[in-house]
């Protein structure tokens, strides 16, 4: 490249230089007379919004200054409005003082006047009160003694009276109420009567088999009794032997090996040891088909398997003739029926009467009563705290903690009361008749008790003189407090009190 060319190349880019140069002055101008418009133009917006609103604040602040005049204007006049109105009442107010200054003079005159004639009357009054005592030749304190003598006499009258009529009508309706639930609950239960009774005789096919028991020196009876721990009595009952024994479980062992010996005919030893065992097992196995049974047809479920093994030895057991696993199921269901129509827990009052007597299983081997032994072996293997007080409370040996334990003990009552539920030998039947008579004849005033019906219904005779109506009624209500306080009994027992009076004379 030649010199020329490069200063030529020079040039044109001084010359290019200096035009963008200028170019760009030019844009800048532009744009600074643009933004200076745009500025000139928004300051203009601004200095008319300005004065608007300088104008609708003069505007708003003339209504402001408007409204304050009017709502001041309206106060005042109100303020006098008020003014006048207590003006009013102050004026009323005055009257009235006056007119109670007035009616006070008044009242005042006419206390006065009363005071003088209470004055005359009080003196009126005493001068009769002396009068009468001088007419009746009594002073006031004996008229009042014997006035106060007969109103008590014919109140005591009225009040045996009342006492008697409301104690019928409620004792009519308790019974209708009473004999209506029970029947349903009976009727709904419909359980047959319990007539079975453990016995402890097995039947010989022939006397000959009393040696073949007995064996050479008596020692199969002595192997007999000490394998299956029970006594066996062999006397002079044509084919028969009797087992003794305090446990009905091994009395029925003994009872059922008995009869499987005598029915094989081998009888010796080693014999009598494996048929003893093997009827252990049976019975054991009895035991608990027994006791689930008796939870499944009492609708008890749930229930720990060493209660329903102890519930099942009930079977064997017997209360005057009345078999307690029977007698348990039975309770149960009545208690859930009364649960049922009173309104309370079924299924509570089904479980407390199914274990109620769950005692009598084991009461030959723990010391105690049958319901605490029972409510402590419930309760060692889980059963309702309120289930075992209702076990622990049926003979009221513990506090009733519900209206369930109420239900299950009513229920016990119903299931031994019944009809040929149980049965009562002569000497307990004459114990109870005398333990009757003797609560009643406790009593002073009484003159002759006799005891009816079979024990249902004790009758009281009283001197008339030493007791009144309303203290016969007492003494009914005594006698029979005290009946169930001292004494054990099923069913009810009706205390009737007579009092009579009798005149006699003599015709010559």
């Amino acid at each position: 490249m030649t010199t020329i060319e490069v200063a030529i190349l020079v040039l044109a880019l001084f010359a290019g230089t200096i035009i963008g140069y200028f170019l760009r002055q030019l844009q800048l101008d532009r744009s600074i007379r643009n933004r200076q418009t745009e500025a000139n133009r928004l300051i203009e917006e601004a200095q008319t919004t300005a004065r608007e609103t300088e104008l609708k604040a003069r505007d708003q602040a003339l209504s402001l200054r408007d409204e304050a005049e009017a709502e001041v204007s309206r106060r005042r006049s109100e303020l006098s409005k008020e003014e006048d109105r207590l003006q009013h009442r102050r004026a009323n107010f005055d009257k009235r003082v006056e007119q109670n200054e007035k009616r006070d003079q008044a009242l005042n005159k006419r206390q006065s006047t009363m005071d003088r004639r209470e004055n005359e009357f009080e003196k009126r009054h005493i001068e009769t009160l002396a009068e009468l005592e001088r007419v009746s030749s009594m002073t006031q304190e004996e008229a009042k003694t014997q006035l106060l003598a007969e109103v008590e006499k014919e109140s005591r009258v009225d009040m045996a009276r009342i006492i008697r009529q409301i104690e019928e009508e409620a004792q009519a309706e308790g019974d209708r109420k009473a004999r209506k639930l029970i029947a349903d609950a009976i009727q709904r239960v419909a359980s047959e009567h319990v007539a079975e009774i453990s016995v402890s005789v097995v039947p010989l096919p022939s006397d000959d088999m009393k040696g073949r028991i007995i064996g050479r020196n008596g020692r199969n009876i002595r192997a007999f009794e000490q394998t299956a721990g029970v006594d066996v009595v062999v006397d002079d009952t044509p084919q028969a032997v009797t087992i003794s024994c305090f446990d009905p479980v091994r009395r029925e062992v003994a009872k059922r090996a008995m009869m499987k010996l005598v029915l094989d005919g081998r009888i010796h030893p080693a014999q009598i040891e494996k048929i003893v065992d093997k009827m252990k097992d049976e019975v054991d196995r009895v035991i608990l088909e027994e006791g689930e049974k008796a939870t499944f047809e009492a609708g008890v479920p749930g229930l720990n398997p060493e209660i329903i093994k102890k519930l099942g030895r009930l079977k064997f057991r017997t209360s005057y003739g009345q078999n307690q696993l029977a007698h348990a199921i039975e309770t149960s269901q009545l208690a859930g029926v009364i649960a049922a129509e009173l309104g309370a827990d079924s299924e509570m009052a089904k479980a407390g009467g199914l274990l109620h007597d769950l005692g009598k299983a084991m009461d030959h081997e723990v010391e105690g009563t049958h319901a605490a032994i029972g409510a402590d072996f419930c309760q060692r293997y889980g059963v309702n705290p309120n289930v075992v007080n209702i076990i622990a409370a049926h003979h009221h040996e513990s506090e009733q903690d519900s209206v369930e334990a109420v239900i299950v003990e009513a229920a016990d009552a119903i299931s031994g009361a019944r009809p040929g539920a149980r049965r009562e030998s002569l000497e307990q039947y004459i114990k109870r008749i005398r333990a009757l008579e003797e609560v009643a004849s406790s009593f002073p005033g009484v003159s002759q008790c006799y005891a009816l019906q079979a024990g249902r219904e004790i009758r009281v005779i009283v001197l008339p003189e030493d007791i009144d109506d309303l203290e016969a009624t007492q003494l009914a209500r005594s006698v029979a407090k005290k009946i169930e306080e001292g004494m054990r009994y099923p069913g009810q027992i009706k205390v009737t009190v007579i009092r009579e009076t009798r005149a006699i004379d003599y015709a010559k």
